[in-house]
């Protein structure tokens, strides 16, 4: 009996430090912030294709996968028979699946027609999807029950994007807030429990950035980039603090999400650059600090963002721009510092995803390779890179493909999609690379 139990109590150990660490809930992390916050990580890859712990069949789709409590999850699309997007639930262990929702939803005037957008949101149990035509659900995480759903066009008429809908669901409090560009409704936000509205507001079409919500003045601040302006919300009922026009040229692009750092508020896009923005903290309200873009500066030595977002560390602002191009502005003056082609070809489009984690920064380019690197003033130092998996040509048919899907960073592993597939790759400083 006692030789039972030892055995019983270290698999239960086991089971339990295999979820030991920080889940990747949302889009961006635990903190929507793209931070990686876990140690124990391995400092290097000691072959050219990362070891692959198990890989699972999905179909098309640019849904970056979250993982919460043990469970991973990704939205995709499938077109055969007929068309309809899935919310899918896996083991994240053994890549199992748990649980699958399918609706049918036909696309209509969206253009990239690879699958939904938009990452699930995983929060007290429920798991919150939406997909690129506005359909929304609530699901019990663990089992995959329907709590509530909404038509979110049927209801509140979208002008639908470009690329469709795009921004993750976000929790605040006891509501889940939603970028649409509804009638009278850009942003949206319902009771997470029971799906009951509790408000709307802005006339404003849609972008395809993420909302977020900080702490500004004693006040709680939700923060959008929509399409025409950013604006600060009441998240608890959508009053509007304060906005800083931003209109769109050709048409509404801002795909990066949001980036604060103490009192300072980074957006970029593709088409207008980089403008860093100052919270007041005297009264929820904000200054501008500065606007830089390529038209309006020598060699065109500014940052577009397009589906990177960026990152600020310390006095200094890294990112990727439209074309893949890794730049170090300066965070006070957002003059460039430096810039480096090597992270990705560059190209149309070029994509490079950036997580920090400690003194380091993981890089996922649009090639399928995962690079462990440092970003300093003094330039992009690579310290080592691995393919982690492969391109593929739904989300974009060009070149041989691309992976512009964000991955998530949990359990000292990384979660990774492409058209075809899921994968789940061990990370840690004691695994095999």
């Amino acid at each position: 009996m006692r030789i039972r139990l030892t055995l019983l109590t270290i698999l239960m150990i086991g089971a339990v430090s295999a979820t030991a660490g920080e889940d990747w809930p949302q889009w961006r992390g635990a903190q929507r912030d793209g931070v990686w916050r876990e140690e124990g990580l391995t400092d290097r890859f000691d072959q050219p294709q990362i070891p692959i712990r198990w890989t699972v069949p999905i179909g098309s789709g640019y849904t970056g996968p979250t993982v919460a409590d043990g469970r991973v999850y990704v939205m995709d699309r499938l077109t055969d028979p007929e068309q309809m997007e899935r919310v899918l639930c896996f083991d994240w262990q053994t890549g199992e699946r748990l649980w699958s929702h399918a609706y049918e939803c036909v696309y209509v005037g969206i253009g990239y027609q690879a699958g939904p957008r938009a990452s699930v949101t995983v929060d007290e149990g429920r798991a919150y999807s939406i997909g690129a035509m506005g359909h929304l659900f609530c699901f019990d995480a663990a089992t995959g029950q329907v709590h509530w759903n909404r038509d979110l066009n049927a209801e509140y008429s979208i002008r639908m994007p470009n690329w469709g809908i795009a921004s993750a669901p976000l929790i605040e409090d006891d509501l889940v807030i939603l970028q649409i560009g509804g009638e009278d409704a850009c942003l949206v936000a319902f009771d997470k429990v029971t799906g009951e509205p509790r408000w709307t507001a802005l006339p404003d079409d849609a972008s395809y950035s993420a909302p977020i919500v900080v702490d500004q003045a004693g006040h709680r601040v939700l923060i959008c980039f929509t399409g025409g302006r950013i604006v600060g919300l009441d998240p608890a009922t959508g009053e509007l603090h304060w906005q800083f026009p931003h209109p769109w040229e050709r048409w509404p692009i801002a795909i990066s999400t949001p980036v604060v750092q103490d009192d300072l508020l980074l957006l970029s896009d593709a088409h207008k650059g980089s403008l860093l923005l100052r919270l007041l903290q005297d009264r929820p309200d904000i200054e501008k600090v500065w606007h830089r873009r390529r038209e309006e500066v020598p060699n065109e030595e500014a940052l577009h963002c397009l589906n990177s977002t960026p990152m600020i560390d310390g006095d200094y602002i890294y990112g990727a721009d439209s074309r893949g191009i890794l730049r170090c502005l300066d965070l006070a003056t957002g003059e460039q510092i430096w810039q480096d082609e090597t992270a990705t070809p560059p190209t149309r489009f070029g994509t490079v995803h950036l997580v920090r984690q400690g003194d380091r920064t993981w890089l996922f380019n649009e090639r399928g390779e995962l690079i462990i690197g440092r970003l300093t003033p003094e330039g992009f130092q690579e310290l080592s890179r691995a393919k982690l998996i492969e391109t593929t040509t739904e989300q974009y048919r060009v070149r041989d493909g691309v992976t512009w899907s964000h991955p998530a960073f949990a359990y000292q592993h990384v979660f990774a999609r492409n058209d075809r597939e899921l994968l789940c790759a061990d990370l840690s400083a004691t695994s095999e690379q």
